[in-house]
């Protein structure tokens, strides 16, 4: 879980919200949200980690742990013997770096946020439907109905 997309969501909200007043209004709700920003990503942080101890006290033979990589938290289940549950979908295992555009950047991750998803697995998402073959209507068909009526 990108902790970025949901902080961006949420500053783009109290900035939305603030908007409704005056302009001294929009500014203070600006600078607040970017001075609260660190502090959500603590919030959220501790919200996981509580998330996962109440689902240690419902599992027998497994616990939740919270791992952090810089800004991405995961919680993930693992069996006491150590060993991680299968998964249904295939891993991910290969790695791609992407440079674009920061303006491009910032919609991604507005996007995913909207969505409630991690930059990764709205980018997985997008990459899917863009790659699936399309059904192909024949040419000269588009949206045509066929048939006759009566009077």
């Amino acid at each position: 879980m990108q902790v970025d997309g949901l902080i961006q969501a949420l500053r783009e909200d109290l900035v939305r919200v603030a908007a409704l007043g005056d302009e001294n209004t929009s500014r203070a709700a600006e600078l607040l949200s970017v001075a609260i920003e660190s502090s959500l990503g603590r919030r959220i942080q501790d919200a996981l980690a509580e998330a996962a101890l109440e689902l240690n006290d419902q599992l027998e033979s497994s616990h939740v742990e919270l791992r952090i990589a810089g800004h991405d938290l995961q919680l993930v289940l693992v069996r006491e013997d150590g060993t991680m549950p299968e998964q249904a979908d295939e891993a991910y295992s290969a790695r791609i770096t992407l440079r674009l555009p920061e303006s491009l950047k910032q919609r991604v991750e507005s996007a995913a946020a909207r969505e409630g998803a991690s930059v990764n697995t709205w980018l997985v998402q997008a990459l899917q439907r863009a790659v699936e073959p399309r059904r192909s209507s024949s040419s000269g068909s588009r949206n045509r109905l066929t048939g006759y009526g009566r009077n």
